[in-house]
């Protein structure tokens, strides 16, 4: 896979604060984010309809406000079980240097 990045095209809130992504290689899916809902940052998402109002931000992220957003590479790898090595190689040894 090549090491270039991947830039979610489409994003869509479903019940159970489950999301739906759709990327520029054709790879979309779906995420369950429960396990974050009413903690931290994602409190917000306790507020109705702030799920829903999830976005593409222009730097590729997807998020809900300034301050909520999630890493669209971390969403990929969810989507597709693949390894962060799979998808960005040579990242392991920079981390390492």
């Amino acid at each position: 896979m090549a090491s270039e990045q991947l830039w979610p095209l489409q994003v869509e809130a479903r019940g159970g604060f489950r999301l739906w992504v759709r990327f520029d290689d054709g790879v979309e899916g779906e995420v369950d984010l429960s396990q974050h809902a009413g903690r931290g940052v994602f409190k917000v998402w306790d507020t109705p309809g702030v799920f829903e109002t999830v976005s593409v931000s222009p730097h590729r992220s997807i998020r809900w406000t300034e301050d909520v957003e999630l890493c669209a590479d971390a969403i990929y790898l969810e989507i597709t079980g693949l390894d962060v090595e799979e998808i960005m190689p040579g990242l392991s040894a920079l981390a390492d240097a």
